[in-house]
């Protein structure tokens, strides 16, 4: 079983590759969810941690479902942790 700090490295991981591939630098994410550059930046590098409202949020900015976000991430902690 995968520990608590590998999965967040594939959340982590995740977020960025998503906000990479929306075409979003941090700081434009974060004028679109309305926090700071900083904010972004912690939680791409596991400083802080996101709630399930900011998440939903991180993911409306960049036009994904919230329930799509889950099943790839779900899909990818599996990948990285096999039975």
């Amino acid at each position: 079983m995968q520990s608590a700090l590998s999965q967040a490295k594939v959340l982590q991981a995740l977020l960025r590759e998503k906000r990479t591939a929306a075409r979003l630098r941090q700081s434009e994410l974060a004028e679109k969810i309305g926090v700071t550059q900083p904010f972004v930046s912690k939680y791409e590098a596991g400083e802080r941690r996101l709630d399930i409202l900011e998440l939903r949020a991180v993911c409306n900015a960049l036009g994904l479902s919230l329930p799509a976000f889950l099943a790839e991430l779900e899909a990818r902690l599996r990948e990285a942790d096999p039975p």
